[in-house]
């Protein structure tokens, strides 16, 4: 019950970062790249107002000044760059010029598996984990609360895996910075199985450090023919081989184990 609790408040928490992400927070730091698409304003000089996409080449072209290389500087530096080019040369004094990114193409990441929304999306700005989760909706029901988070450095692929509501518990979260091409890939949950002589026999989440009596309650309970004596617990050992297990009340189960609840003789 704990570890559900903390998944619907991380789901709850997703979504409040998702609305602050859609609230206009400044992108000064944002790196420009190829394929960005940008508003370039002066102030004073409207007829300066310019539109243009980022070539591949990392340039932009503005009035005045033609090819602007941009690529790779963050949106204050490519301000700062076109306004000393306008003052040294001669067009603009004391320009003050506003970049807006209107369209976010180069810095982007891609969150696959078990959340809401997967696909491909753009970092506006330097975030966390947790943030680019909230872009996806955050992690759906059926979905880990351990996540992997693969990122390439030096021409190797680094591989990280995170536990959600251990990091919210510990508020380390926030330092877990995801760059452009990354990606994060959450799982599908671990499950168990129960039938028998229960209410609702099937599949179910396997929570942490779930016990017999725990699943048993998690599929209703017992029927009036069911019994809590001779429990059976089908598991697969290291080797792969089925084996079948006495089980009591407070026994751990384990992923993809099979609880069998067997009928009342008297």
């Amino acid at each position: 019950m704990q570890h559900r609790l903390i998944r619907i408040f991380l789901i709850a928490f997703g979504l409040l970062v998702s609305g602050l992400l859609g609230s206009g927070l400044a992108h000064a730091e944002y790196l420009l790249g190829p394929g960005d698409m940008v508003r370039i304003t002066v102030y004073g000089s409207p007829d300066l107002t310019t539109e243009t996409r980022v070539t591949q080449q990392g340039n932009l072209t503005f009035p005045l000044l033609g090819a602007v290389p941009v690529g790779g500087s963050s949106v204050a530096q490519s301000e700062q760059k076109i306004a000393s080019l306008l003052e040294r040369g001669g067009f603009v004094k004391q320009a003050q010029v506003n970049i807006v990114v209107t369209e976010f193409a180069s810095q982007q990441v891609s969150i696959l598996g078990d959340v809401n929304k997967p696909g491909r999306f753009p970092l506006e700005h330097a975030s966390t984990l947790f943030e680019v989760l909230a872009m996806a909706g955050g992690v759906n029901p059926n979905g880990s609360d351990i996540v992997t988070l693969l990122s390439e450095h030096d021409g190797k692929t680094e591989k990280h895996d995170y536990d959600l509501p251990d990091l919210l518990l510990k508020g380390e979260g926030t330092g877990i910075m995801v760059a452009a091409n990354d990606i994060i890939y959450v799982p599908h949950a671990p499950m168990f199985y129960i039938y028998g002589e229960v209410q609702r026999p099937g599949q179910f989440r396997l929570e942490r450090n779930m016990t017999v009596v725990q699943a048993l309650a998690a599929a209703g309970g017992l029927t009036m023919r069911g019994t809590e004596r001779g429990l059976r617990i089908k598991r697969r050992n290291a080797d792969g081989a089925l084996q079948t297990l006495d089980a009591n009340a407070d026994d751990l189960l384990k992923k993809d184990d099979v609880l069998w609840v067997r009928e009342s003789l008297f």
